[in-house]
């Protein structure tokens, strides 16, 4: 038996005082207020934190690396959606999240992939129909239906994606929603077909349309996509409705902290530090049916001591009674992985990026491009018609123009030797050299972005020969972090990867880009699903109007 006392902190009641925890077997077995002779504890227990939405591929690390940098900022358990693993390699790639997370004293909760691929207009590696999906659904580690993106074939009542939805709904579990912007009566209509949250929103407006509607709002703030601060103040009025969570996050990032660093933001912003809890801690155990413990006698015995309740600096992680962080140190072990991947395209040469002016016809008729404008910290794009004499044409090729920050990017099919897509981008900032991912969402072909035909061919190279990766080139430089796992993620050790990581992202703005996380925002230049205008393998996309342009 283990005895813990401290600062109990009890979020339903709203109260705080001093107790012993008695945990034998993984369980707590007694909470006792403690009254006589009361000490004074300097340090406060309660739940551990729950990430409400993630991809853990995004970090770059499979799931047990991700857990050994988790629990050191009080993470006891994510609610995973594994589709982009499964756009990858489908259903195997999901299994092997799932074990490979049971590796781990952390508590995962995987969901069933609702969109793979997530639209007709792209090559995945992949794809999962209704039955599939079902028998996903089956497993008791599957505990949801991961988001559904194919809002359109919800609003159409599209017979696969009901089914999706149905076989979820049968078996109790949630099914999450992802529905950027939608309002009104399609909000409802999207709600009513037994989705329950979205963590899209971002807009405050946009957010108590679909709360009204009986839909929770998962708050985000990742790598790239950042909308604590529209949406925070909705905790004073929602308790019960709001959960947190970071969707997309680098590893670099992972390391810096977690879901602890919104609730000391959410303190700071004066929200009340019990609903702030309530967000982090009970609801997602509550809406998901976690097997995830909160402090209660008969709970698994996972909890955090934290320093204070303002900045909550984490002391101890404890899952089913093990310590698994201590004062900033893990105790979760290094286990390096097997690889499971599908990565099968050629080499590149420079003159396969050339953009011909003449793809439109004669010269004196181009008078307009399509431009996609990149935003720092949202995953939505602009769509703007520029004049082609803000192109740099020489040679009858359409080239980057560094001085307006209009680059060239493209989008390689990782899958089979195809045609590569070409388009420009603005935002970027880049005045030499390129970038290239192999983490391009949501079938994850090869994104780059770089100022002249040479670079971006040589980034793209560097990724296609570690068969998946990041890399940064520029005429004397050149820096890979290389992903062997679904050409999504390293079974290095996290924090190394962490290191590497930083080291290619300070390259990249050593060479001029201004965004906050440039391999984040490239990453999502490619996600058909959120407006307004991407690229995939297969050309530019209107997401407004759901359909390839012309460009």
């Amino acid at each position: 038996m283990k005895q813990f006392t401290g600062n109990f902190v009890d979020i339903p009641n709203k109260k705080i005082y001093p107790a012993e925890i008695k945990v034998a077997n993984g369980k707590i077995i007694s909470i006792t207020k403690l009254t006589s002779n009361i000490p004074h504890f300097t340090s406060y227990i309660l739940p551990g934190f729950i990430d409400a939405h993630v991809h853990i591929e995004s970090s770059m690390l499979v799931p047990c690396e991700f857990a050994k940098l988790a629990v050191v900022h009080g993470t006891v358990a994510t609610v995973s959606d594994p589709h982009e693993i499964a756009n990858v390699c489908g259903i195997k790639g999901v299994e092997f999240m799932i074990e490979n997370g049971k590796t781990v004293p952390f508590k995962f909760n995987f969901g069933a992939p609702s969109c793979v691929p997530a639209t007709v207009f792209e090559t995945a590696g992949a794809s999962l129909n209704a039955d599939e999906v079902n028998i996903l659904l089956q497993k008791e580690e599957i505990k949801y239906l991961s988001e559904m993106m194919n809002f359109p074939g919800v609003l159409n009542k599209d017979e696969e994606v009901m089914k999706k939805i149905s076989s979820s709904l049968k078996l109790s579990k949630p099914v999450d929603g992802h529905a950027p912007g939608l309002m009104g009566d399609l909000a409802k209509q999207y709600i009513d077909a037994g989705i329950s949250t979205d963590h899209e929103c971002f807009t405050k407006e946009e957010a108590l349309d679909k709360l009204k509607y009986g839909m929770k709002i998962i708050i985000r703030e990742g790598s790239a996509a950042k909308n604590f601060d529209a949406l925070i103040d909705l905790l004073n009025d929602y308790p019960e409705m709001i959960m947190f969570c970071s969707d997309d996050k680098h590893p670099d990032s992972l390391v810096a902290g977690h879901i602890n660093k919104l609730c000391e933001r959410a303190v700071y912003k004066g929200i009340d530090v019990f609903n702030i809890l309530q967000a982090a801690c009970i609801n997602p155990v509550k809406h998901y049916k976690l097997n995830v413990g909160l402090l209660k006698e008969n709970d698994d015995a996972d909890f955090i001591t934290v320093k204070d309740l303002k900045k909550f600096e984490v002391l101890q992680t404890f899952i089913n009674g093990e310590l698994v962080a201590e004062n900033g140190k893990s105790f979760i072990n290094t286990n390096k992985s097997g690889v499971i991947n599908q990565f099968d395209c050629a080499e590149k040469k420079p003159e396969d990026f050339h953009f011909l002016l003449n793809k439109w016809g004669e010269e004196e008729n181009v008078e307009q491009v399509y431009v996609i404008e990149a935003l720092d910290g949202q995953l939505i794009t602009n769509k703007l018609v520029i004049d082609v004499n803000d192109i740099k044409v020489a040679n009858g090729l359409l080239q980057s123009n560094i001085e307006k920050d209009i680059l060239k990017i493209v989008v390689v099919n990782r899958y089979k030797d195809a045609p590569i897509a070409k388009s420009f981008i603005k935002n970027f900032g880049l005045k030499r050299g390129a970038i290239a991912s192999s983490v391009a969402h949501d079938s994850h072909n090869i994104v780059a972005v770089g100022v002249d035909d040479e670079s971006i061919c040589k980034a793209i190279n560097l990724i296609i020969k570690e068969r998946g990766g990041v890399s940064c080139v520029d005429d004397k430089n050149e820096l890979i972090l290389a992903l062997p796992v679904a050409g999504l993620m390293s079974n290095e050790d996290g924090y190394k990867v962490a290191e590497k990581y930083t080291a290619i992202d300070k390259m990249a703005k050593s060479l001029g880009s201004t965004l906050a996380a440039p391999f984040m925002t490239l990453s999502f230049m490619a996600l058909l699903v959120i407006p307004h205008l991407k690229l995939s393998d297969l050309g530019l996309f209107d997401g407004d109007n759901f359909k390839l342009i012309d460009n």
